[in-house]
Parts: C-alpha cells; structure tokens; sequence
C-alpha cells in the first residue's frame, strides 16, 4: 500500500514539475517595442534619409500606386 502511494504521489509530481514549463512561457512578458520613429524631418536630413524615412511611413500606411507616388512627392518636398 505505502509503495502504490508513494509511486502515485511520484507521478504526481512529476506531472507537476513538467507542467511548470509551459506555465511559464505562457505568462513570460513580452518584449517592449522599440518606439516608432518620428516622421519630422530633421533640418540636416540628406535626400537619401528623406527617401527611406518616406518609404517607411508609406508602407506603414500601406499606401500603393497613385497614392504612395502623391504621398512620396509631398514627403520629400518637406
């Protein structure tokens, strides 16, 4: 009886312990996301930096065709 008790409270156990695992990756914080980009050009900005940092915010506001070439026109006239 004593070992049919101790190999249940064993199994028990280990149930337990494999558990943890997966408790954990369940409640793990997330990581922080790096802050958004200002879309203010700065005074110094070089037309390539101009060009990427428009391009970035076009795709952010998944803009295609006519309206990306407008928007882009008037981001890297600032």
């Amino acid at each position: 009886m004593k070992n049919q008790l101790r190999h249940v409270l064993a199994c028990a156990v280990v149930s337990a312990l494999s558990a943890f695992p997966v408790l954990a990756a369940e409640n793990a914080p997330k990581a922080p996301t790096p802050p958004a980009k200002a879309s203010v050009a700065p005074a110094d900005e070089s037309q390539q930096d101009r060009m990427r940092r428009c391009s970035v915010t076009a795709k952010e506001k998944e803009l295609k065709g006519d309206e990306r070439r407008a928007f882009m026109s008037s981001c890297l006239k600032r």
